[in-house]
């Protein structure tokens, strides 16, 4: 073996050709190679590595999370009672056009700023999303200003005057929400979210493949329990993509989002069709007026229908045969039209005696 410059079987295989079995042939085609499999040593080093940076990013994600339990069952009763009243009256149209964004079995409720994202952005990717003109979103509830955002000042998670954008996510079970990375030229650092109506979790580096829905094994699943308030920042707001997976809403859940925009989020500007107000509807066609005489019998004269016109507008290429064709069926039609107009007649001046 040594005589062929070759220390080690295994390398003596990689450097062969590979074998004709190793191609399929279709209809006499060329061939379509086979994925050729590395050696077992490989795979268990590269999943040993796999393994060990995914298990780093998770420590990373750990370390850059807060979660507090806040809220106690009776006020999480009572604040989910004001989250069914932002319904209602989403329900009776009574909020401006941009506060709520409905989507299949999730409701999204903007107050204080709103801005637009995904299918919403004139040009898709990162970076592109920009916020609502100032009063295209209503002001924040002050409910939620007295039972939520107070609440986490006196905990210390939040600095007074911190919050100036509030949003309620509002799923019905099996809604999720895609991964993502909440913008970082619109919001500053923490994002803290506060869960009700039931438990849940928040997945960490996720991919999501549709039709159907599918979503691969996250880095890391941070359960959120009902009244518990969560804080991101550092790598898991800014480095990992975040999500709501289908599988993790079993039963109604609600979320309420409190972020702080900053003083230079790029906001949409006058000439953007998003930013107008409220979209005025086209005004009613208008009839044509002619000047021909009314005809009192035109409402009983037979209609000359779509394909009737197309006949008639064949060019004379279609040969003589087909243009004495359409000359009879419009004498035909004209002589139909004739009884038509005498036995209507006849009918008129009965009912006149």
């Amino acid at each position: 073996m040594a005589t062929s410059g070759f220390s080690d079987l295994r390398d003596k295989l990689r450097s062969m050709p590979p074998h004709r079995d190793e191609y399929r042939t279709s209809n006499g085609g060329a061939g379509r190679k086979r994925r050729r499999h590395e050696s077992d040593d490989d795979e268990c080093d590269h999943s040993d590595d796999s393994g060990e940076l995914r298990e780093q990013e998770a420590h990373r994600v750990r370390s850059s999370v807060l979660q507090k339990s806040i809220f106690t069952p009776e006020e999480c009763a009572r604040i989910e009672g004001k989250i069914d009243e932002v319904v209602a009256k989403a329900e009776a149209g009574l909020y401006r056009e941009h506060t709520v964004d409905r989507a299949p079995l999730r409701n999204k409720y903007f107050f204080g700023e709103g801005y637009t994202y995904g299918s919403q952005l004139e040009k898709r990717g990162p970076g592109q999303e920009r916020l609502y003109r100032k009063g295209q979103v209503d002001d924040i509830p002050s409910w939620v200003h007295e039972l939520v955002i107070q609440r986490l000042v006196s905990a210390g998670v939040v600095p007074e005057g911190f919050v100036n954008s509030a949003v309620i996510n509002d799923y019905q079970p099996g809604g999720c929400i895609v991964s993502h990375v909440d913008p970082l030229h619109i919001f500053a650092r923490p994002i803290v979210s506060v869960s009700f109506f039931s438990d849940s979790a928040l997945c960490f580096g996720c991919r999501f493949q549709f039709k159907p829905i599918r979503v691969s094994e996250p880095v890391f699943v941070l359960p959120v329990l009902r009244g518990g308030v969560t804080v991101l920042s550092g790598y898991a707001a800014d480095d990992i993509t975040h999500c709501i997976r289908p599988q993790d809403i079993k039963e109604r859940r609600a979320v309420i989002i409190l972020r702080k925009t900053r003083p230079d989020a790029p906001r949409l500007d006058s000439d953007s069709p998003l930013s107008s107000a409220p979209v005025e509807r086209p005004p009613p066609l208008k009839a044509k007026r002619s000047h021909r005489k009314a005809d009192p019998d035109a409402a009983h004269r037979p209609r000359v229908l779509e394909m009737d016109k197309e006949e008639n507008r064949r060019p004379a290429s279609f040969g003589q045969r087909r243009h004495s064709a359409s000359s009879d069926d419009y004498r035909k039609r004209e002589a139909d039209y004739d009884k038509h107009r005498e036995s209507l007649s006849r009918k008129v001046k009965m009912r006149r005696h």
